[in-house]
């Protein structure tokens, strides 16, 4: 439906998905993230309708992780909904595909975010780099949900906790404290 706090458009977006639009027998094939055009409006044509999606599976070795933050644990709607699908080759990024629902009135890349991240390799000057980055990306709303600066702080917080996950997978990450959990 392009809800701006949608869960899945944002995995979908990352993965660099592609919707497929029918209209009789004329169909066209979209990135997934030209779909989503403003608040509540699709690049749907009169009579056109979704026939199918594609969804990519991530890269091999790809790190891909989607991060929903709401204010309660269970059954939900985000504040924000990372998703982020990294292409590494050891400490250099080949590839970056960053998207986040809540940030703006649609799920959208982040372009400026990615290009930070791919310039500077896989670091955490890098990732400090992307998360200035990150604010240029989008212009968050405020709302019951969260500010527009909790909103910027907790995605660039959620690139940084991926980070961290990257460095430690075994040891979990708290979202409360920022911190490494002991086992």
């Amino acid at each position: 439906n392009g809800s701006p706090i949608g869960d899945m458009p944002p995995a979908l977006i990352a993965l660099g998905a592609q919707v497929r639009l029918r209209r009789g027998a004329k169909r066209r094939v979209l990135p997934l993230e030209a779909f989503f055009i403003a608040y509540g409006q699709q690049d749907l044509q009169p009579g056109e309708f979704v026939e199918s999606l594609f969804i990519p599976r991530p890269v091999p070795d790809a790190l891909f992780r989607v991060t929903k933050l709401a204010k309660r644990f269970d059954s939900d709607i985000s504040a924000v909904c990372g998703a982020f699908h990294l292409a590494l080759d050891g400490d250099k990024l080949t590839a970056a595909r960053i998207a986040f629902g809540g940030m703006a009135g649609i799920p959208a890349r982040a372009p400026a975010c990615e290009a930070a991240l791919i310039a500077g390799g896989w670091s955490e000057a890098s990732v400090e780099a992307a998360m200035d980055a990150l604010r240029g990306d989008y212009q968050p709303l405020d709302d019951l949900r969260g500010s527009s600066a909790y909103r910027q702080e907790v995605a660039g917080n959620l690139l940084r906790r991926l980070w961290l996950e990257s460095l430690h997978p075994d040891e979990p990450i708290s979202v409360l404290s920022g911190g490494l959990l002991d086992g």
